[in-house]
């Protein structure tokens, strides 16, 4: 919990970790900057202070479970689940949970995809929070939400290290609280 003297360091933890987001143009094609996180997961301490601001919003609300969405969300959503003691669901690409599933397809700007979750993951009126590493146009992460109140359980909100604004995938979240630690 960021409280007296660490509050007041909140924007040099902030410019500690958009540091270490590394922008990579055209990847993975031609007018995409990419939003490489690995040479901040590669720090420990930036990783943790990461994973501190983006706990930091849901531990009075005490989240029983965490959905991390795949792939870039799981270490975030593993670190997180130790921080707030609660469990991890996996939020997969379809065909890569080896149990029942339940699954939601929603549309990209380009096409179309798909997301799992195992139907025993989560239970009803569960608060779960959904975790990701960034929130673009926000297909994956209402597709997860979808997922979670397919199961009955109860959204808590969705945690983000990193949101695209100019992308405003906050519109497909409408009425879930959406929580970013950087916001481009």
């Amino acid at each position: 919990m960021l409280i007296g003297s660490e509050s007041m360091h909140l924007s040099a933890a902030e410019s500690q970790l958009r540091g270490l987001v590394r922008d990579v143009p055209d990847f993975p094609s031609p007018g995409i900057v990419f939003k490489d996180i690995t040479p901040l997961l590669n720090s420990p301490s930036a990783f943790r202070l990461a994973v501190q601001a983006l706990c930091e919003p849901f531990r009075d609300r005490r989240p029983q479970m965490l959905a991390a969405i795949e792939s870039r969300g799981f270490p975030f959503g593993a670190a997180m689940a130790l921080e707030l003691d609660c469990g991890l669901a996996l939020v997969r690409k379809p065909g890569r949970l080896p149990a029942a599933t339940e699954r939601v397809d929603y549309d990209l700007e380009y096409g179309s995809d798909s997301v799992e979750i195992h139907r025993d993951a989560l239970h009803p009126a569960q608060r779960v929070l959904v975790v990701d590493d960034l929130l673009a146009t926000g297909g994956t992460a209402s597709a997860a939400v979808e997922l979670v109140r397919r199961l009955d359980a109860e959204v808590l909100g969705v945690a983000v290290l990193i949101e695209l604004g100019f992308l405003e995938g906050r519109k497909r979240l409408d009425g879930v609280d959406v929580h970013a630690v950087l916001k481009y």
